[in-house]
Parts: structure tokens; C-alpha cells; sequence
């Protein structure tokens, strides 16, 4: 049996490296990468001398995500206006190759050179200040003539998705100063005030979770540590008031059916051990679910003026 499952290694082995056929050579270094990416900086730096010589008259630009089969992409002349368009409405532009990646060229035995490249591209919309930092994937075909005859685009079609609708007013949703949720809010910060630690966070869902600016990027608390951690606080320092600066506003928004209460307040304490006085400046943001709980309090304010 052992000899038999051996014979049957040998031959599943033979059989798959027999199947394999060299269709070409790949390099990390050739004539037609120096070519692809003198074309990209060319592109955003709007030199279209220098970017037309790069491109073959029939040149054709391709979305690599457009399913449309009679689409026959752009032509040199669009791709000349486009970088002329680019100058005119974005700042600092830049692409350069993604962080640990490289170009290859691919050299086919049919005679095909194609160059693949893995880039980030960088910008800012100057009217809209709409920011761009893409990843880019593009296939270049390059001719006999050392010119690029197709470029084949794979990017992030929500950037320039984002970049049209910022180009347009749009509202959001509404934005209200008198609403029940506000009172929610009102009503808890009135219990914390009171130490009322039970009542104060009655008005949170179990697996609410609580930042601040203390806190590292990703932290945060659940309700019970939350709850302990401002127990532990009472134990050193008396709450004298804790008073609304303006108003709060509710925001219902349209996208993500966001409901959210921001507010801004001024905290004054006393410590029990000197009888300092402080004042803890705070501005808070409570998101809440469609049954009126708080679901997480995102608080921007730092504790640490309480160590001092």
C-alpha cells in the first residue's frame, strides 16, 4: 500500500510539473518601466509634450472595472486634456510607487510587453479641498516603437464619486435644538452631576462604549468601566456643577440614519484632599439608536488637568 500511494505521488507530481509552460520573461528592470513611469510624472505634471511623445496615436485609455463591451476607453487627445485638467484643478499632485511594491515588465512570447505598476496618487481638489490618496493599479501595453499603446485603470471609483457630489450643495439631513434626545442628555449630565452614577447611565445600551482624548487610538470603555472610573473620580473630587455652554444640538442624518446629540459643557470641582477648584472643559457627542438609547459617548476632553 505504501508503495502504490508513493507511485501515485510520483505521477501526480510528474503530471503538474508537465503541465507547466513558460509563456515569457518577467523583469523588475527594463527600458519600457523607465517609459510607463516617465509618462505618470509627465501626466500630473502636466508636461504634455512630453506626455504625447510617451503615447501611441492610437492610444486608448481603459477603465479595468467598466463592463460596458463596446466601451473603447480614451483616446490620446483625452488623455492630453485630462492632464491639463488636472493642473488646472488639483494641488500638489503626486504619484509614486506604493510603499514595499515595483513595476514589472512582462515580455510574452507572442511578442506582447505589457508593464503592470502599483502606485499611490496624491492630490487636493482645489475648489472643494476634497482630498485624494489612492491606491492605483494600472496595465500599460507597450508598442514596438517603445510607445504606450493601452492603459488599463484599476482605482477607487468612490474618490471621484465623493469629488462630484462635494462639487454640488447637498444637504444632509436636520438639525434640531429642541428634541427628545437632547433632554436625554440633559437629564444624565444632570445625574452625573448629583453623583447619581446608576440613573446617569440607565440611559445607555449595554455595550455602549466610551473615548477621550486620554484614551490611545482604538481604546475605549464599556459601561461598567466607564461607571467605575467615574465612581473612583467621586472618591477624590467633588462636583460643584456641571453647566451647558450654549446649546446642544440633535442630528439626524440622512446618510447612515446617524442620530447624534453633540454638547458643551463646563465642569467645576473641588479635590476633597486641598480644596482645589478646577474647571474641566468638555465637548461631548452621544450617537443613539432608533429605541432613544445612547449606543457610544465620544468625549473630547482630557483628565488630566485633575492630576495637577
Amino acid at each position: 500500500m505504501k508503495n502504490y500511494l508513493f507511485l501515485s505521488m510520483m505521477v501526480l507530481s510528474s503530471i503538474m510539473y508537465a503541465q507547466k509552460e513558460k509563456n515569457g520573461t518577467i523583469y523588475n528592470d527594463h527600458p519600457a518601466i523607465k517609459v510607463v513611469e516617465a509618462m505618470q510624472q509627465a501626466f500630473i505634471k502636466g508636461d504634455t509634450i512630453a506626455l504625447a511623445n510617451s503615447l501611441s496615436d492610437d492610444f486608448r485609455s481603459l477603465n479595468g472595472f467598466n463592463t460596458n463591451p463596446d466601451n473603447e476607453g480614451g483616446t490620446k487627445q483625452n488623455m492630453i486634456n485630462q492632464s491639463k485638467n488636472w493642473q488646472k484643478n488639483f494641488a500638489y499632485l503626486s504619484i509614486k510607487r506604493s510603499a514595499g511594491a515595483y513595476p514589472d515588465a512582462l515580455e510574452y512570447k507572442d511578442g506582447q510587453l505589457w508593464v503592470q505598476t502599483w502606485d499611490l496618487l496624491r492630490g487636493v481638489h482645489n475648489e472643494t479641498g476634497q482630498k485624494i490618496d489612492m491606491q492605483l493599479h494600472r496595465l500599460f501595453l507597450i508598442d514596438k516603437d517603445n510607445k504606450i499603446r493601452t492603459m488599463i485603470n484599476y482605482g477607487d471609483g468612490w474618490v471621484w464619486k465623493e469629488l462630484r457630489e462635494r462639487s454640488s450643495t447637498r444637504t444632509n439631513g436636520k438639525i434640531y435644538d429642541q428634541h427628545e434626545s437632547i433632554n436625554k442628555v440633559l437629564r444624565m449630565m444632570a445625574a452625573l452631576e448629583h453623583g447619581d452614577v446608576d440613573k446617569a447611565f440607565s440611559f445607555f445600551t449595554e455595550n455602549a462604549r466610551f473615548t477621550n482624548l486620554d484614551m490611545a487610538d482604538g481604546e475605549s470603555h464599556t459601561v461598567a468601566e466607564e461607571k467605575a472610573a467615574f465612581s473612583g473620580m467621586l472618591n477624590d473630587w467633588t462636583i460643584e456643577s456641571i453647566d451647558v455652554v450654549g446649546y446642544p444640538d440633535y442630528l439626524e442624518y440622512d446618510i447612515d440614519n446617524a442620530k447624534v446629540v453633540q454638547s458643551w459643557w463646563t465642569a467645576r470641582m473641588t479635590r476633597k484632599s486641598d480644596s482645589k477648584k478646577v474647571k474641566l472643559p468638555m465637548m461631548l457627542m452621544h450617537r443613539f439608536n432608533d429605541d432613544g438609547m445612547i449606543t457610544r459617548e465620544t468625549g473630547y476632553y482630557t483628565t488630566k488637568v485633575l492630576a495637577d
